[in-house]
């Protein structure tokens, strides 16, 4: 499922040095973070913060191009696969504000003649000429934050939108342009029976989308659910639920290829996969994180300056920090992402996006494999049905 033919047989030689240099530099993408919303969700972890009734937009938008000029150095000539806006709710921005970004993005690093810019949207935002005229401005993709079509789930979860909003924004997307677009819907939500959950699911396919990211919703630290848990499914009806969900996806053409997307043919995220098959990906914007690597085989993670005030603040610096990923991490690292694809990737990719022999995974490789959690294929890196159920304990395995 990655868009990589491997070169591994460039890596000859490489078992016998620590690391080797890059063959190739992987696919680039950028992650833009907008990190306002109209409200925080009471079961969101992201980097949001309650917007003001005036968002910074010019000041923003100047914060994060020179902060991608300090990125630039690692771009090596590359041009960008696939542009991503995320947040927090990067819809409350203007078509104005999003159309200067995009043109000081290209201006500084050339876009791909097929690239993917998505741009996430939630329901209670959508105003008709606003989607128009990001269509005009190149953003190909949306990516609707639903979550549920039913009212006491949506006021349960703290949406700011209703489902009939919810409805009427798939019509608007496609009104506007919009023929690639997703849907994120959640399930195990508080006080969720199956058949409330196959609802939102049939509601979701009934609009058509292209693309759906179905996935449970989970109790995360430093948020209100946390703190105040819900009452939540039991563990058979999540499995029931996730099972008769699954069924339902595939009967209508959307094919599972992660562990929580579901696309119809010919339309997976390629922002998405290029994050799963350990692609290079720049982030700006508060909080934002990035991944790049260096043609001497150096790979490095690196995070912004998280809070708006601080990211928009000239004394500090926009970078907060960076890892360059050692040799013992880069197993954990690179199977973390590729294993969430449900086909896997091809193992020549472990050396061509690493600089490591696929040789080094050999043991913990053939431990995996006894324990039923690894496919046996010499060819591939993906887990077995049993894996996927449990993917953690199969990365376990890989940790250094």
């Amino acid at each position: 499922m990655t868009d990589s033919s491997c070169a591994s047989s460039l890596i000859i030689g490489a078992a016998s040095s620590p690391r080797a240099p890059l063959p190739t530099l992987p696919p680039l993408a950028l992650y833009i973070h907008i990190p306002w919303c109209v409200r925080k969700c009471p079961y969101c972890d992201f980097n949001s913060h309650t917007a003001s009734p005036v968002l910074p937009e010019q000041e923003y938008v100047d914060a994060m191009l020179a902060d991608l000029d300090q990125d630039l150095h690692a771009v090596y000539g590359r041009e960008l696969s696939s542009i991503f806006f995320g947040g927090g709710t990067p819809s409350l921005f203007s078509a104005q504000a999003l159309g200067r970004l995009l043109e000081g993005v290209k201006q500084r690093i050339p876009f791909a003649d097929d690239i993917e810019i998505t741009l996430e949207a939630n329901p209670g935002t959508f105003e008709q000429e606003k989607f128009v005229a990001y269509r005009k401005l190149g953003i190909n993709r949306l990516s609707i934050g639903i979550q549920s079509f039913q009212q006491e789930k949506l006021k349960a979860l703290g949406r700011i939108h209703n489902g009939d909003e919810a409805v009427r924004a798939a019509g608007m997307a496609r009104q506007a342009g919009f023929d690639n677009f997703n849907l994120d819907l959640m399930h195990g939500l508080p006080d969720q029976s199956l058949d409330d959950a196959l609802s939102d699911l049939r509601q979701a396919i009934e609009l058509k989308p292209t693309h759906i990211s179905w996935y449970q919703l989970t109790l995360e630290p430093n948020t209100v659910f946390w703190n105040q848990p819900p009452v939540l499914p039991e563990d058979d009806t999540l499995w029931d639920i996730q099972e008769a969900g699954q069924a339902l996806l595939a009967e209508h053409g959307y094919a599972q290829y992660e562990v929580s997307a579901y696309a119809q043919p010919g339309r997976p995220a390629r922002h998405n996969l290029n994050y799963w098959s350990f692609g290079d990906f720049i982030g700006i914007g508060a909080g934002a994180h990035g991944k790049l690597s260096h043609p001497d085989g150096r790979i490095v993670r690196t995070w912004k300056t998280r809070l708006p005030k601080d990211y928009l603040n000239p004394a500090k610096s926009f970078q907060a920090g960076e890892k360059a990923l050692t040799n013992d991490e880069m197993p954990f690292e690179f199977l973390m992402n590729a294993l969430r694809l449900t086909a896997g990737v091809e193992s020549c990719l472990y050396p061509e996006r690493t600089g490591l022999p696929l040789e080094s995974l050999d043991e913990h490789r053939r431990e995996a494999e006894q324990s039923g959690l690894l496919q046996v294929e010499p060819s591939r890196l993906a887990a077995t049905e049993r894996g996927q159920l449990f993917l953690n304990d199969l990365l376990q395995k890989f940790l250094s």
